[in-house]
Parts: structure tokens; sequence; C-alpha cells
């Protein structure tokens, strides 16, 4: 059964009037709540290009916390900035990791569907899928995107040709050539929607998610799963994080200690890798990042087993202090687990 559509929640009643506050002032602020700013101006050019509403969030950790948001002794504007710089890198990282496991993912889904029912067009048929809604939303979302790309200017891969001999490759430059769905949009008349391996790259990865969700047969789901050495209620769930995780990232947002709300299920079966020892994950560490990062790991296992992921991730969180760990849920000594220590030197 479909989910009932959620009921707009009541608004506040309160009347918003903080006025807007200049660059000085803002520092000001910090400084009369107890932040050491050594440097004012300083902190102005970073309040300037990163904007106070972003870097308050990080101020959190070095306060007594309300009424008054008062800073703890010691507590200065650049150990609030080294956090905002670790949270930017972790973020990086982080998103290196989900473009592996969303390509595997997108690869996953079309070869299996397409080799299977040995046809490009699958994904057309309603057949395939439970909700006959939301089969017309993915035709809609691949059909706007053909559209788009036929009403846009011509895309061309590569430099921009100056001449024609450029624009058929000849000479020294790099060959230029339309992206793969202009190709098609410009070359078949018929079927009118492109085939399944272009059709996945026109979906974001809460479609890309929603589509896999959507399949009528659960032995497909496992199929998908199977490839990337999951099973069909792990892959569910762990794509459910990675759809949140990824919009965390892309929009910039706070990631390192921020409460996801959806949290990877933790495998029981001994055929997917995951943490070795009984206790490399407590219980205060399940809705935290850390099971995040593992599942990742878990997946970049198979997909990409010579990946250095982990020994990126490692060399970022050891130079952060254990307030830091805390509140990533990263317990002590977690490099030890022989699931981290066969990727960390």
């Amino acid at each position: 059964m479909p989910r009932p559509p959620r009921e707009l929640r009541t608004r506040g009643t309160l009347h918003y009037d903080k006025p807007a506050l200049s660059l000085d002032a803002l520092v000001s602020r910090l400084s009369e709540r107890g932040l050491a700013v050594p440097d004012p101006d300083r902190a102005a050019r970073y309040l300037r290009h990163i904007g106070y509403f972003r870097l308050s969030p990080y101020t959190i950790p070095f306060q007594h916390g309300q009424p008054g948001h008062l800073f703890r002794d010691g507590a200065a504007f650049d150990d609030v900035l080294s956090i905002y710089v670790f949270d930017r890198a972790l973020r990086l990282l982080v998103m290196d990791a989900l473009e592996r496991v969303e390509v595997a993912v997108r690869t996953a889904l079309t070869d299996h569907m397409s080799t299977t029912y040995e046809d490009p067009h699958w994904y057309v048929k309603p057949s395939h899928f439970q909700h006959p809604g939301k089969h017309a939303g993915l035709l809609n979302i691949v059909r706007t995107t053909s559209d788009s790309r036929l009403l846009g200017a011509p895309e061309l891969v590569g430099p921009s040709p100056e001449t024609e001999d450029e624009m058929l490759g000849v000479g020294d430059r790099a060959v230029t050539h339309r992206s793969a769905l202009e190709h098609y949009l410009l070359t078949y008349g018929t079927p009118e929607l492109p085939p399944s391996w272009l059709m996945v790259e026109a979906l974001t990865i809460g479609q890309l998610n929603s589509a896999i969700n959507n399949l009528r047969q659960r032995s497909d789901r496992t199929a998908v799963a199977t490839r990337l050495g999951l099973n069909e209620p792990v892959l569910v769930s762990w794509l459910r994080t990675y759809v949140r995780v990824r919009n965390i990232c892309a929009h910039h947002g706070r990631l390192w200690n921020v409460g996801i709300g959806v949290y990877p299920v933790i495998p029981n079966s001994s055929g997917i890798s995951w943490l070795k020892s009984d206790n490399a994950l407590p219980a205060r560490s399940e809705k935290r990042l850390y099971p995040v990062l593992v599942s990742l790991q878990a997946v970049l296992d198979v997909v990409s087993p010579r990946s250095t992921w982990a020994q990126r991730l490692h060399d970022l969180v050891s130079t952060r202090p254990p307030m830091n760990l805390a509140s990533m849920g990263i317990p002590d000594d977690w490099a030890k687990d022989e699931f981290w220590g066969r990727h960390v030197s």
C-alpha cells in the first residue's frame, strides 16, 4: 500500500524581526559571546565568503548552549574554522565513494534488466513495475530530459570546435562529439525514448532509488543487489541512506555530526562485507555517520576493491580530536578492525 500523503505541519505564529547585520557586527557578536577572534578582519573575510548562517552550526560544540549561546573558555575562531574545513574535506571524500557506488548501481540495474528481458527499452513497459503512477513519473522524467535536450543548443562533449576539421576530430585537438543522449535523439526516431543505459543517466540518485524500489519482481532487485555484494533488503536500506547523504553533500550541508534520519541497516549475512569484531559498532554509533562510512567501504570492496578510499578516510579522520570522532560515532581504535585493517596502513 502506498503511504498516504503527509499533511502540512502547523506554521509558527511569531513574527520574524531579526535585523540583517554587517560582517563587522557579526564578528563582534561572536566576540561578545566569548569566542576568541584575534584577527577580526580575517574573520570578516571568511564570513563574507562562507556566510554566518553556514558557519554558525560549527560553533555549537564550543558553546555552553542556550540561553545566550556563550562560548566555552578557550574557544577560538580558528577552532570553528578547523571543523568547517574538516567537514568540507569529509563531504568531498564521501561524495567520491558515493559517485562510485551510484555509478555501479546504475550499471547493475540497466545491465541486469536489459539482458534478462532481452530488451534495451524494458523500462517503458508497465509490467516491470508495481505502481503505475511512479512508472508514469519515471517516463515523464526521461521524456522531459529528452525534450530539453532537443530544445537546447547543440551539446558538444570536449573542446569547442572552431573549424570543420576540429569538428571532425582532424588535427591535434581532442575529438569533439555530441553527448550519447543527443546522438540518440538526433539519429533515431523510434523508439521515442532512449535505451536503458541512457535512461539511467537521466535520473538523480533519488529517482534511481525510486525506480529500483518500484520494480515488480523482487528477484530483479536481488540481482541488482548481488552485483554490489549485497542482498535485497540491505540494498533498499542503504540506497535510502545514500539519497539523504548525497543531498547533504551536494548542498554543502553539515555532515560530520548531523542527524541523517535514515541510517543503513546492519547486515546479518556473512556474505556482505562488514565489520568483523563484535563490539566494532557500539549502539551509540548506529545513529551516527560511522555506519554510513562502513557501508560505503563495504560496497567499494566489491565494485572498487583496489580503491584507496579507506586509507584517505583514515588519513583525514586521524587528524581530528576525540570530540569530533565521537560526534561521528567512530569508536576508539576503529581502524584496527580487520574490515578496515586490510586497507589502512
